[in-house]
């Protein structure tokens, strides 16, 4: 998980921080001075960037030994110790709020997920999420999803063809933005095209579309565009689709239902630090 961008991300991060120094800790605590600590949740949650945690404390002082007590993905209960971190005090807590920030967020992240996942169980739909991501964190944040039990949408504009809206309306037709992309894709690329109405549905099967998009349809309508598809292409729903509803949604013949909720509105998760001075030798 730890790739060349996370790295840059850590170091903007630090850079953001810490970048003059840290006046605080090192006024305090010498360079001898040493410490344990424990990042530990305060509310159930899904962990996630564990190796990111580490990898700051790594970057702020190779002195810091982290140790992981669970995995990504882990579900934790209030009080639960995550990592285990010792080394010169004052390097520790430089470190502090930057590891926090970053597996705060994608605990976040998991979590959420791990909510529609539980929501989904036992229906065959796959809850992915959307490119509607933190700039510059989409493959942690599509990391997290994962780590959560959801799936991912595509990464990037050149993972598949998806036709959206304003493609249509730009093109002139859907029949004709299909045309084009069909003509310049890879050929191993699938075509996806957004539909608003039953309409635009039956349009999208005669340009024979292989993945359907209902967007923003009531699950009456759905079904209704379901029964046309008829296992002609993939079906996925997105727009208007919220934890508390998506079960409504995970209709027979309902193949995905992505939600940018998973990324775009997680709410950060509350774990702390809990430092301890280390015990002195006996001389």
């Amino acid at each position: 998980m730890i790739s060349p961008r996370t790295d840059h991300l850590i170091d903007l991060a630090l850079e953001e921080d810490a970048g003059l120094g840290d006046v605080t800790s090192r006024a305090i605590f010498p360079a001898a001075h040493r410490s344990r600590a424990f990042i530990y949740a305060k509310q159930d949650l899904v962990v996630c960037g564990l190796e990111v945690a580490a990898r700051v404390f790594a970057r702020v002082d190779p002195a810091l030994k982290v140790k992981l007590l669970v995995r990504d993905g882990a579900r934790v209960k209030p009080g639960a110790r995550v990592l285990a971190v010792a080394g010169p005090t004052a390097a520790l807590l430089t470190a502090e709020r930057t590891a926090l920030n970053f597996m705060q967020r994608l605990s976040g992240i998991a979590t959420k997920a791990r909510d529609f996942a539980d929501a989904v169980a036992g229906t065959g739909v796959r809850v992915v999420d959307t490119r509607k991501t933190t700039p510059g964190w989409r493959a942690l944040e599509k990391y997290a999803v994962r780590c959560g039990g959801c799936f991912n949408h595509r990464s990037s504009l050149g993972e598949h063809v998806l036709i959206k809206d304003n493609h249509i309306a730009a093109a002139g037709s859907l029949a004709r933005a299909v045309e084009k992309c069909r003509a310049a894709a890879p050929h191993g690329a699938k075509i996806e095209v957004e539909a608003t109405s039953l309409a635009e549905v039956k349009e999208a099967l005669r340009a024979r579309a292989e993945v359907i998009l209902l967007d923003n349809m009531p699950p009456d309508q759905i079904r209704r565009a379901v029964a046309l598809i008829a296992g002609a292409a993939v079906v996925e729903v997105s727009g208007g689709v919220r934890l508390e509803t998506i079960r409504d949604y995970a209709l027979p013949g309902v193949d995905v239902i992505s939600i940018g909720a998973l990324t775009h509105s997680a709410v950060a998760v509350d774990l702390s630090l809990d430092l301890r001075p280390a015990r002195l030798r006996k001389q």
